[in-house]
This record gives C-alpha cells, sequence and structure tokens, in this order.
C-alpha cells in the first residue's frame, strides 16, 4: 500500500471524526422542560458569573415571605444535588462524544538488522468493523444522550415536587402552633383566674382541675407541635439547599385558602403518558436497545475486523541499494467457539424485558395518574367543606357558649369542652388545607413525573398534632 493510498484511508477517519460537544451540555431541553411544565427557571453553575447571577435571584426571593413557587425557585437554583445531576448530564455529553467518533488508527515502526540489510518497517491498522458500525453507534449513542437529558429534568421535577410537598408542610406545622400558641394563651388566663377564684372560695376543687388540666394538655401539645414545626423547616430549608443566615427566611402566616373550583382534567390519563418524563425515558431506551440488538446480530459471528497497511524499507548493508515493498494484513475473528449465540441472546432478552417494563410503566401511570386526580377531587371537597361549613358553625356555637357562660347560663366544664372541640375542629381544617395542597402538588406529579403519587402520606401524618390531640 502507498502513502497515498494511506492517507485515503485515514481521510475518512478525519471527516467521520469532526464531532464535538454540545454547546450548551444538553442545559437547552432541561430548560425548555422546567419552563414549559413547571414554570421556573434552572441554571447549571459552572462559572462565577452565573454563580453570582444565580446568587442574585435567591436574595431577591428571600427578601419578602417565602410563597410555594418562590420556595421551589431557589431550589432550583440553589439545591446542590440538582447541580450534581447536572454534572451527570455533562459527563453524559462527553460519553455520548466519545461514543459517535471512530476508532483511533494506531501507527507502528519497527527497525529490523541482520548481517546483509537493514529493514524499517511501518503499518498503520484500523479496525474496519468498528468504522462500518459507526453509524448505527452514533444513533445508539445520541438516544442515550437524549436519555441523560430527560433524567436531568425528571431531576428537575422530583426537587420541584419535594420542595413544594416540604414548603406546605412547614406552613401548614408552623400555623397549628401559631393556632395552639393562642389557645394556650387564653388557657393560661383563664387558669390563673380559676386559681384567684378556687381561694376566694367561688369556684369548686373539680373545676379548678378541669381548668389546670386544660392548660396542661394544650401546654404539652404545643410542644409537640412546635417540634414538629422546627422538623418541618429543616425539610424545607434541605430541600431549597439554604443555609447560614438564609435559613432566617419568613413563611407568612397561613397557608392560601383552597380556590372555589376544583380543577376539571377529563383527560388525565392521556396526557401522562404523554407527558410523564419517565415513560419518555423508557421509550428513548428501548429504541437504544433495538438499535443495539440489530448490531449485535449484524455482528453476531465477526466482532473483530482489523486491516494493516504495510510500507517496508529494505537497504543492503554492503551495497547500499535500497529497495521497498508495500502491502497490507488483515485480521478476522474466526468464530469457531463462540458464535455470536450468547452476545445475541442477551441483548435479546435486555431488548425483551425493557420493552416489558415500559409496558408494566405505562399501566401504572395511568393508575397513578386516576389515583392523584380523585384525591385532588376529595381533598378539594373536604377542605372546602371544613373551611365554608365546620368553621362558621363552630364560630357561632363558641360565640353562643360564651355568651351564656358570661349569662351563667352553663358551667366552665361546658365551656371548656366546646373549647377542645373548636381547636380539634380548627386543627383538623388546617390539616385538610394542607392535604389539598399537597394533593395539588401530587396532579404535577402525575403528569409529569418526579415521584410516585401519594407520596407525601407519610408527611400527612406528621406534619401537625392530630386533630383529635387537644380533645379530652
Amino acid at each position: 500500500m502507498s502513502r497515498f493510498g494511506l492517507l485515503l484511508l485515514v481521510l475518512p477517519l478525519a471527516a467521520a471524526g469532526c464531532q464535538s460537544l454540545s454547546e450548551d451540555g444538553g442545559m437547552g431541553t432541561v430548560s425548555a422542560f422546567a419552563h414549559a411544565e413547571l414554570g421556573k427557571d434552572v441554571a447549571a453553575i459552572r462559572t462565577a458569573a452565573e454563580a453570582k447571577a444565580a446568587r442574585e435571584k435567591v436574595e431577591e426571593l428571600l427578601g419578602k415571605p417565602l410563597n410555594a413557587d418562590a420556595a421551589v425557585q431557589i431550589a432550583l437554583l440553589n439545591n446542590r444535588g440538582l447541580q450534581a445531576a447536572f454534572n451527570d448530564l455533562f459527563l453524559a455529553d462527553a460519553v455520548a462524544l466519545e461514543a459517535s467518533l471512530p476508532p483511533n488508527p494506531t501507527f507502528s515502526i519497527a527497525r529490523l538488522v541482520s548481517r546483509p540489510e537493514l529493514e524499517i518497517e511501518r503499518q498503520i491498522a484500523l479496525n474496519i468493523l468498528a468504522l462500518a458500525t459507526l453509524p448505527a453507534r452514533r444513533e445508539i449513542a445520541r438516544d442515550r444522550f437524549r436519555v441523560a437529558q430527560l433524567r436531568a429534568a425528571e431531576a428537575v421535577a422530583r426537587i420541584a415536587l419535594e420542595t413544594r410537598r416540604a414548603y406546605v408542610g412547614a406552613l401548614a406545622a408552623q400555623q397549628t402552633a401559631a393556632l395552639l400558641a393562642q389557645a394556650q394563651a387564653a388557657a393560661a388566663a383563664a387558669t390563673q383566674l380559676a386559681r384567684r377564684l378556687g381561694e376566694t372560695g367561688a369556684l369548686n376543687k373539680l373545676d379548678q382541675a378541669r381548668e389546670q388540666v386544660f392548660f396542661a394538655e394544650l401546654t404539652g401539645q404545643l410542644a409537640i407541635a412546635r417540634q414538629r414545626a422546627l422538623g418541618a423547616r429543616e425539610r424545607l430549608i434541605r430541600a431549597t439547599g439554604l443555609w447560614g443566615a438564609d435559613t432566617a427566611f419568613r413563611l407568612p402566616p397561613a397557608l392560601p385558602l383552597p380556590p372555589a373550583r376544583a380543577r376539571l382534567l377529563p383527560e388525565t390519563e392521556q396526557e401522562a403518558i404523554k407527558r410523564r418524563v419517565e415513560l419518555q425515558i423508557a421509550r428513548l431506551e428501548l429504541a437504544a436497545l433495538a438499535k443495539s440488538l440489530g448490531l449485535a446480530r449484524a455482528t453476531r459471528f465477526i466482532n473483530l475486523l482489523e486491516v494493516r497497511g504495510r510500507f517496508d524499507s529494505i537497504r543492503e548493508r554492503e551495497s547500499g541499494e535500497r529497495f521497498s515493498r508495500s502491502g497490507f494484513e488483515v485480521e478476522i475473528t474466526i468464530p469457531i467457539f463462540d458464535f455470536g449465540e450468547a452476545r445475541t441472546r442477551q441483548a435479546e432478552q435486555t431488548y425483551l424485558g425493557a420493552l416489558n417494563r415500559l409496558a408494566d410503566k405505562a399501566v401504572a401511570i395511568r393508575s397513578e395518574a386516576r389515583e392523584a386526580y380523585r384525591t385532588y377531587r376529595a381533598a378539594h371537597a373536604i377542605a372546602r367543606h371544613y373551611v365554608g361549613e365546620v368553621l362558621p358553625l363552630r364560630r357561632i356555637i363558641s360565640d353562643e357558649m360564651l355568651l351564656r357562660y358570661n349569662a351563667m347560663q352553663i358551667d366552665v366544664f361546658q365551656l371548656l369542652a366546646e373549647t377542645r372541640q373548636r381547636i380539634a375542629a380548627q386543627v383538623t381544617a388546617i390539616e385538610t388545607v394542607r392535604d389539598f395542597w399537597l394533593a395539588d402538588g401530587e396532579i404535577l406529579a402525575a403528569l409529569v413525573g418526579g415521584g410516585p403519587a401519594g407520596a407525601n402520606a407519610g408527611e400527612r401524618s406528621t406534619a401537625a398534632p392530630a386533630s383529635d390531640a387537644p380533645a379530652h
């Protein structure tokens, strides 16, 4: 093979190797997802300027009481775990580029000396099979990079959902603790009055004990509620990635009330099948496995085909006469023992397993979408019932009982019993509003992804005291 022939062999490789890393590392797809599905901005922080811009935005949001959207936006800019997911995306970009490049040719030179002559041997080797399968491998690499982009988008949805859950739990716990603190202050004043009345003989020991035990119960419940509020706030701090002085952020005094009308989502299942990130990932992985299966079948019998071009220069040491020779070598694997059956079977079963998992995931996603929407509608109805009917009736009853107590038509025990019931109803109302906003977030999780629907069930049982806790 001549030098010109070797040049013709190398030039196609150089042309095929004109690949490069993507300009944004794949973040364009992630940013578009965050904006379209969450209405939020995301940023991969790689430079000091990007870090400064993100910090300024976080400080602006922390400058006023946080709402749920502000907390989510802070998390998407400040959560270091999410930044690590973006680092994995950049790594996947590099891996995809590496898989898309043709194999590098190898060059070797040898100097052989014998008595009559001096021989210099030069050869260049190229894996022809790897070059022939490059288009298929490049498509597989692109699919896998697309999967990496969707996994980064899934991480964005997961952080947003976790932050929203933590925010709702923290605010509900704070609201419950504030309610019990007000009730304890009123009970403390009543206890002091009962003690003075007892000293004068106007109140018997039984009524004094009832006043005191009510105050003691509220004190214990308030301590529990405050501890749970601190724990819920710490969960929100972890989700947003805040630390130091930033953890002194302010929250509103209460959760917003549910809207008068619930959202109508008649095509919940279809939307979930179309938009759910996990399903998109499974489809792309299946496509990549299908291409890998085709490649495995095409290279079943031959998995090594290498061509070497040789150019030898020989000089006789006595006469000084020079001559050269050129040619090529072909190296191929002979399938004597391994006919590629195991490799092909592995590829086939991997593909079929992915196909079955995709079908199973589609069934589960449909069910999760239905469950999330039904939970949302039920939570809306229950919250509106407590806010619109139970609490106003409890307020009327409390006012009437107080009027009768002042007119000495009822005793203090009846008033205490009504106070316990009113506090229990108020705590339950806070829990129902909290559950509604959690269910509202689960709708987005069911449609887009980021976590299984109903994952906040454990949080619902611990974010606030039980509604009947103050009751005796």
